[in-house]
This record gives C-alpha cells, sequence and structure tokens, in this order.
C-alpha cells in the first residue's frame, strides 16, 4: 500500500499534493490509502515523497471545484472516491460531463448532502447571549451532518455582522468579532450556553405560529431532521404540539367565523370596482410575492394548478436563473426545479462553480400548464397570453432580488424576461443590457438535455449549457 498521511479530516491542500504524486508514481486507487494523523500509519504502509513538477498535470476545473466540497463529505471513503475520479480522468477526460457514471453521480450526490447540511446549519444555528469582558456575545452550538464549518460561517458574518459570535461544533469553531471571522479547534457541548433569557420568548412565539390545520408531519420532518431536535429550543414543544393538533383543528373547524372588517370590504370593494385592484397592489419584499401570487387570477392556469410556485434562493442574489413554468413536481413542492430537469440544473451549477444556494431560481410562469392523460399530468407550453400576464409578476421578483445577471432557460422564459419573441439559438451567450443595468444571457431548458436521444449530442449541448453558466458567472 502507498500511503499519504493527511494533516486532517478536510485538508485538501495536502490531499491535492498527495494525490498528485500517488499518480505521477502509477499508484493505482487499490493500492492507495489516505490516513488522517501522522500517527496512524498501517503496517504495510509504504510513503511517496513530493510529486516532481516536470510531471505536472492538468485536471477540470470542474473536477477540483467538486473535490474541494467532496472533502467536507463525513464517509470514510471519500478520498479514496476523490482520488478514483483523479485517476480515471487521465484516460478519460470528460469525466465530469458523464453525470450518469457511477462515480461521478456518488460524488455529485455527495457534494449535494454537504450543500444540504450547509443549509441546514444556516437554519438551524440557534444563538444565546452571554457577558463576558468586552460585553455582549452569542454562542451557539451546533451539530452538522458533515465537516461545514469553514464553508457555511461566511453567511454568519454576512446575517449577524454587528454581533459578536461564536459558532461552536464537534468538528471545529468559529468565531466573529466584528472584523475578523477566525477558526478554531473542535468544541464540546458544554462550552456553549444551553439557556438565556430570549428562550421563553422563542418559545412562546414559536407555538402561536404553529397551524394544526396545515401540519404535514412527514414534510417537517424532512426539513427539519429529528437529528437536530436536541439543539432546538423550539424542539420540546413539538411532540405537544403534533399531539394537540387533531383537537386544535377541530376547534378552529367549529368556532364560528370571524366578521370581516367593514372598512376594508368596502375599500375592497371599492379597489375591485374600479378595477385597480391587482395593477395597485406592489409587494415589498420576496416572501410578500410568494404569498400573494396564490391569489393571482390573471390567467386561467390557477384553475388547475396545486399552488403558485416562486422562486427560492438566496435573496441578494447576484445571479438569477428563469426556466418556463412549474413541473408536475413543483406543482405539489411549491418549489422551482425540484424534479428531473432540476437535477440536471444542479449538477451543471456545481460543474460550473456556482453554488445554489447562492442563486434566485424561479420561473417565467408561476402555475403549472398542462393536459390529463389517465393519472399523469403532461406539460403544455404556456401561452404567449399567458407569459404576458404572469410579466407582472416575474418583474417585480426582478425588482426584488435585484440579479446583476439573468439567464434564461428556453425560448419561453426569454420572452418572460424580454418581452420579446427569441431565437435562442440565435442569440445564445450573448448578454443584453438591460435598462436596471442588469444582463441577460440565453441558454437551453435542463429538460431538452434529457429529451435528447443521441449521446454525443447530449454530451455537446450539456457542455454548452456549462458553459454558459460559467459565462453567467464571469459577468457577475
Amino acid at each position: 500500500m502507498q500511503a499519504a498521511s493527511l494533516g486532517h479530516q478536510t485538508d485538501f491542500d495536502s490531499w491535492r499534493t498527495a494525490a498528485r504524486a500517488l499518480r505521477q508514481a502509477g499508484v493505482p486507487p487499490a493500492e492507495a490509502v489516505f490516513r488522517v494523523g501522522a500517527d496512524t500509519t498501517g503496517l504495510f504502509d509504504e510513503t511517496l515523497g513530493s510529486p516532481s513538477s516536470s510531471d505536472a498535470f492538468a485536471v477540470p476545473k470542474a473536477f477540483v471545484d467538486l473535490a474541494r466540497e467532496l472533502i467536507l463529505h463525513r464517509s470514510g471513503d471519500r478520498f479514496d472516491l476523490m482520488y478514483r475520479l483523479l485517476w480515471r480522468l487521465q484516460a478519460e477526460p470528460d469525466l465530469m460531463k458523464v453525470v450518469t457514471d457511477r462515480d461521478v453521480a456518488d460524488a455529485l450526490e455527495r457534494v449535494k448532502n454537504v450543500n444540504r447540511a450547509s443549509h441546514k446549519m444556516k437554519a438551524f444555528v440557534r444563538f444565546r447571549q452571554v457577558e463576558d469582558v468586552v460585553g455582549e456575545a452569542w454562542v451557539a452550538w451546533f451539530e452538522p451532518a458533515h465537516r461545514v464549518v469553514e464553508k457555511t460561517a461566511p453567511f454568519f458574518v454576512r446575517r449577524f455582522t454587528t454581533m459578536r459570535w461564536s459558532i461552536l461544533t464537534p468538528d471545529a469553531s468559529t468565531f466573529w468579532d466584528g472584523k475578523d471571522l477566525t477558526f478554531g479547534p473542535a468544541a464540546t457541548r458544554d462550552m456553549a450556553p444551553t439557556e438565556d433569557e430570549a428562550e421563553e420568548f422563542w418559545k412562546t412565539y414559536y407555538a402561536s405560529t404553529f397551524n394544526p390545520a396545515r401540519l404535514k408531519t412527514k414534510t417537517m420532518q424532512g426539513e427539519m431532521p429529528k437529528r437536530y431536535w436536541k439543539n432546538l429550543p423550539e424542539a420540546s414543544l413539538i411532540r405537544g404540539l403534533v399531539a394537540q393538533s387533531s383537537v386544535r383543528t377541530e376547534a378552529m373547524v367549529a368556532s364560528p367565523a370571524a366578521q370581516p372588517n367593514p372598512r376594508l370590504a368596502k375599500t375592497l370593494a371599492r379597489l375591485h370596482r374600479d378595477r385597480s385592484f391587482d395593477e395597485s397592489f406592489m409587494p415589498s419584499t420576496l416572501e410578500e410575492l410568494d404569498q400573494a401570487v396564490q391569489s393571482c387570477r390573471r390567467c386561467p392556469l390557477w384553475r388547475d394548478s396545486t399552488q403558485g410556485v416562486c422562486g427560492v434562493g438566496a435573496k441578494a442574489a447576484p445571479l438569477m436563473i428563469v426556466g418556463e413554468q412549474p413541473g408536475d413536481q413543483e406543482d405539489l413542492a411549491g418549489r422551482p426545479f425540484v424534479g428531473p430537469a432540476g437535477q440536471v440544473l444542479d449538477a451543471a451549477l456545481v460543474e460550473a462553480g456556482i453554488d445554489r444556494e447562492d442563486v434566485w431560481v424561479t420561473n417565467a410562469v408561476k402555475h403549472f400548464k398542462h393536459e390529463a392523460r389517465g393519472k399523469r399530468r403532461i406539460h403544455k407550453t404556456p401561452l404567449v397570453s399567458e407569459v404576458s400576464a404572469c410579466r407582472w409578476w416575474l418583474d417585480a421578483e426582478r425588482r426584488l432580488a435585484k440579479p446583476r445577471v439573468v439567464v434564461t432557460l428556453g425560448a419561453t422564459a426569454a420572452l418572460g424576461v424580454l418581452n420579446r419573441q427569441v431565437a435562442v439559438t440565435r442569440e445564445r451567450g450573448a448578454a443584453i443590457t438591460q435598462p436596471d443595468g442588469s444582463r441577460v444571457l440565453m441558454s437551453i431548458h435542463p429538460a431538452y438535455l434529457l429529451r435528447l436521444p443521441d449521446e454525443k449530442a447530449r454530451l455537446d449541448e450539456r457542455r454548452r449549457f456549462v458553459e454558459d453558466l460559467k459565462l453567467a458567472r464571469a459577468l457577475y
């Protein structure tokens, strides 16, 4: 066995140096082993010297970007998977583009899990107030599914810039003093406070927002897995709230309807009579827009849809990606690009070096247009009139999200953004400057890649799709 020693679990630089030396020495994946720490050598291990600069070789940037994320995964064989991909790239230079390959698909799935763990950290870190010699500070204890502390810490700097805070985890710790972000060693649960004065207030607020009539236990556990409950103060209330949900729902149904506010009813009647209600409404936040689109009646598509589907992502995202319309799975989930086309988009974003959580993803049309065939709902392309009717929502979304670059996926998306018919194949790759200073790039819809029967054509189109995303990233 040829062994390489890494300084710590996420020591990417050491792994890259060692992997380069192993590959230059012709050590196949089955005979390479990566160990963490200086005292973890095996009985039959041999070590290699540093790689020679004269034998340098290049690998695609997509592999390097993926490996930087993959090393954060908690699986013990991630180093082996990374080296196996590196080894195969010598004979298969386009390997990273083959998302159906077993190793590539495995790596992409693990990277998706890493990104999901980063997202959960953003959602479930709970700070508690403490006092030190400097004054007020905030400390949180968190147990991430993967080693994402360094990856996720900059989010908390942006979110809590004016606070002094610390996040302690079993892997590492991070500290923000209002000026500098630093990292430290692993911590233990007893190093963090267990409660503070604001905790009871937070529990009261959480309980007041719990709607028993809309309870979906499986969905809640999917978004808020039980592994995080032990460190969430509100988790102590969940079992009781769930147990009481049926009783509370029955009480809500049995209670008499509240009388409408007569002044409000009169105002709404006047606005509807003047036919100015829709036009006068202007959402001030993306959350308000998402709620308001559920009442949209600008075209008939709302009649056969489960719900309106607005965008998701970072609120101040530099990049907005606009698709055509929600599909069957998106209509049920209430989120864009969660079906097969969304999986293709996720993989392409990773290859282009773009974190989907840093992108605002939406559609030109907010309701699912389809026709029923038995139990299946088959997608139908929206009419120009339907796209035009929904442009009001898309324009409001762009106004609130303020992206610097907008990528349209397909002709319908381009029509919704640019308000004109386009030929994507002719205008693809050209950055079109808008009156607000943002720039629009056109590309294909990822669903098109799923429909191509020829593998070579599919790989060529996917390569061009990734290049379009890379160009968008370069523009912002």
